[in-house]
């Protein structure tokens, strides 16, 4: 019973540093700044994003060192890292040293990096601690990552509202005093255990119960973040964020009570057999042993209502059903070495829709300082900045939808992700065709929740579709599509935005940078990132229609498995 509470203990610790330490979605808060004490110019801004979303690219480094290295000690690897890269940024906004730009943008690079390691703690402790149900603690845990720019936020402003350069002061503070917080229950981790059904059943629940909090703590932060401009106000909001952060902690007095009930009440409650699962790894062997029996060419589709129909691709269907067939999956959890997956097309239209979708809407945030000042909302730029990040954690909360509602809708989270995309284009074409206060708030919201969904659905899609052992190497290929998305559109942003840059008296009180008013700074870049975004939308679309198939066949063959 002990080791069942400090699992939760674990999770609740795991959200913590997930909430603290998603550094990289404030940057906008403080890039104007930056920009002004390094006098850069929009181009050389970029270069130091990309350099944070560089990263990403290390993030097998973090996997390499868990195997020689204890987890505890990973995780304030990262929390130095991050001290390292963004203490001495603060320190070149606030002009007590100076610094060659080739070595910003080594420190920006060490931050990114450290985001990352911290990513990889969380998801192995997910992992190792919840098997049964680590769809449902990846979607949760993943998602506060989205909070930590509205945390971030609350913290600056009860502290002075008008300071800007606080952001990477606190980026290098905050992630180690939590580290240190976390430290206890991350020493204190149970051994793995197999758990009954009926236990799992009951984690569904507190899972139910945790979700709720989750959205409470979303819609706190979106809604009353807007207010904290006056520092008494931030402080009691502030206040109030961290109570429903540490509200979470009545988990293993919930988990001793229920057990109490089990014993002297016997409580009836049930979850009617449901999992909250939309694939489960032992549901995947099973699918591996019965796959054999299908016969070839057709996949019989269950719907929710238990019916079947017949999805039949032949290669006499002409060109699409070529393209719908070649090297076409045909069973889920299969699992793929890296050159394996990198002769997948299945893997490179996921890596396509992952480019031109969830990385193009991480590249807006980054940009969102700059596109905010050129609409002449500058001094609202953190309050847009909250605006995405809250959006972009509902958007993760989102990504746990299909395991929820696989009972009464069965659906492939490939096509979940497909239509999570559809807000992105949308929005950019709402901006390129208006400047006003009213669209860039809907648009980021909007962007928000579209990227924040596949962010979070792509670690359980990735499990899927190319094995669950081997997902942790996968997904890293997988982002490596982060930076060089944030390279690419980043650079297009910032040319378009110093080719409109007005020389005016503006312009002189920043030095060497260069800034550019109206909306010809980013109308341009909006119709491009419009276009790519539907390349995307078109890459998940196809997608799903080729992974359709696998998905029906799985749920037949579970279906299959509970009513025999």
């Amino acid at each position: 019973m002990a080791g069942q509470s400090r699992k939760w203990m674990i999770l609740v610790a795991t959200t913590w540093v997930q909430a603290f330490t998603g550094t990289n979605f404030d940057f906008s808060s403080y890039s104007s700044a930056m920009k002004t004490a390094l006098g850069i110019s929009q181009v050389q801004l970029n270069y130091l994003s990309v350099a944070s979303d560089m990263g990403k690219a290390f993030g097998w480094c973090s996997g390499v060192s868990l195997r020689y290295v204890p987890l505890w000690t990973v995780m304030f690897m990262a929390a130095f890292m991050g001290l390292f890269g963004y203490g001495i940024q603060w320190l070149l906004i606030q002009q007590v040293i100076t610094l060659p730009y080739f070595l910003v943008f080594f420190l920006s690079l060490m931050a990114g990096c450290s985001i990352c390691w911290f990513n990889t703690v969380c998801y192995v402790l997910c992992i190792g601690n919840f098997q049964s149900n680590r769809a449902l603690a990846l979607a949760l845990t993943i998602s506060f990552n989205g909070v930590s720019a509205a945390i971030y936020t609350l913290i600056a402003n009860a502290i002075n509202s008008d300071d800007d350069t606080l952001y990477p002061f606190l980026n290098a503070i905050v992630p180690l005093f939590t580290s240190g917080v976390a430290l206890i229950p991350v020493l204190r981790q149970p051994p793995p255990q197999e758990l009954p059904p009926d236990a799992i059943k009951h984690d569904s629940r507190i899972f139910l119960f945790l979700n709720g909090v989750a959205v409470l703590t979303g819609l706190y932060l979106l809604l009353l973040n807007p207010l904290s401009y006056n520092s008494n106000r931030a402080r009691l909001f502030l206040v109030g964020a961290i109570l429903l952060l540490v509200l979470p902690l009545c988990l293993p007095g919930i988990v001793y009570a229920r057990d109490w009930a089990r014993r002297v009440i016997s409580s009836s409650l049930s979850l009617n057999g449901s999992t909250f699962s939309l694939v489960d790894v032992d549901d995947l062997e099973l699918h591996k042993e019965l796959i054999g029996s299908e016969p070839a060419g057709v996949h019989a589709a269950m719907n929710g209502n238990g019916n079947t129909s017949t999805f039949i691709l032949r290669a006499k269907d002409g060109c699409c059903g070529n393209v719908m067939e070649k090297d076409q999956l045909t069973v889920l959890g299969e699992e793929h070495s890296a050159r394996l997956l990198v002769c997948r097309w299945d893997f490179w239209l996921y890596y396509l829709a992952y480019l031109c979708g969830g990385t193009i809407g991480l590249v807006y945030s980054n940009n969102l300082g700059q596109i905010s000042q050129s609409l002449g909302f500058g001094a609202q730029t953190s309050a847009f900045v909250t605006l995405y990040s809250s959006c972009s954690f509902f958007g993760r909360l989102l990504s746990a939808g299909p395991d929820f509602l696989r009972d009464k809708i069965y659906f492939a989270r490939t096509g979940w992700l497909a239509i999570a995309l559809v807000p992105t284009p949308i929005a950019f074409i709402l901006l390129a065709t208006s400047g006003s206060e009213t669209i860039l708030r809907t648009s980021t919201g909007m962007i928000g929740l579209s990227s924040g969904f596949v962010f979070s659905a792509a670690v359980s899609v990735t499990s899927e579709l190319f094995g669950p052992n081997s997902a942790g190497v996968n997904h890293n290929i997988l982002i490596t599509n982060i930076p060089i998305g944030s390279l690419l559109y980043g650079l297009l942003a910032a040319l378009v935005y110093d080719a409109g840059a007005e020389t005016t008296a503006r312009e002189s009180l920043l030095g060497d940078a260069t800034i550019c008013m109206g909306r010809k700074c980013y109308q341009q870049t909006f119709i491009w990132w419009a276009c790519i975004s539907m390349v995307g939308l078109a890459s998940s679309i196809l997608l799903f229609l080729r992974t359709k198939p696998a998905y029906d066949r799985f749920e037949r063959n579970r279906n299959r498995r509970e009513f025999s």
